[in-house]
């Protein structure tokens, strides 16, 4: 590899941390108000989006439940072929999508909201197709380390960063205990030292 290539490939992860960095300036009281809306489901919380974004949403899903907010991801395509009926009123959609133009995503959040699914939008804008169908939208624009401006590659670093931080104000304010995150986690390397991991977090 030339030198050349060693600066581009490193000038792009410059640029993917900056997008990271660039979620922290857009917590705001948006964000409170979405850990808010969050907070108050009683039902069940489903994540969803296509490519990239959809492996965001499953991502998410999976940080929620370990951190006491039962989530599950599913994908706008099996929405369209029954999956849809899972939602029901009570619960709520978190689609994700960066353009927010996404056929199936929006199609699927229709029938949601039809259900009496809250909806939310975690997208670049409020002004595209989805976040008009959106109850809420949380805004996560970084496409400054998106190659091209097409690629989504900045963003969902800038996306997942902004969803962590989601699931752990709400773990905190519901007192989940990390002895029940080492509990739901038996393998791997949290199941084999899961009491040592506990001791340094006052086993709570």
């Amino acid at each position: 590899m030339s030198e050349a290539e060693i600066e581009k490939a490193k000038e792009l992860i410059r640029l993917e941390a900056q997008a990271v960095a660039s979620a922290a300036d857009q917590v705001d009281e948006s964000f409170i108000g979405l850990a808010d809306l969050v907070g108050q489901v009683h039902g069940k919380v489903i994540t969803s989006g296509l490519g990239t974004s959809g492996t965001v949403a499953r991502r998410l899903a999976h940080l929620l439940s370990v951190t006491g907010t039962p989530a599950f991801f599913l994908s706008p395509s099996d929405g369209l072929h029954g999956g849809s009926a899972a939602a029901v009123s009570g619960d709520m959609l978190i689609a994700i999508s960066k353009g927010g133009e996404s056929d199936e995503l929006i199609e699927m959040a229709s029938i949601m909201k039809d259900r009496g699914v809250k909806i939310v939008a975690m997208s670049a804008s409020r002004d595209n197709p989805l976040a008009r169908e959106a109850d809420y939208v949380a805004l996560v624009d970084s496409s400054v380390a998106d190659p091209g401006g097409i690629v989504a590659m900045g963003i969902t670093l800038a996306q997942g960063a902004y969803g962590d931080a989601l699931a752990l104000l709400l773990m905190e304010r519901k007192g989940y205990p990390w002895s029940q995150v080492v509990q739901s986690h038996p393998g791997g390397a949290v199941g084999k030292h899961g009491e040592e991991l506990l001791k340094v977090v006052g086993g709570r």
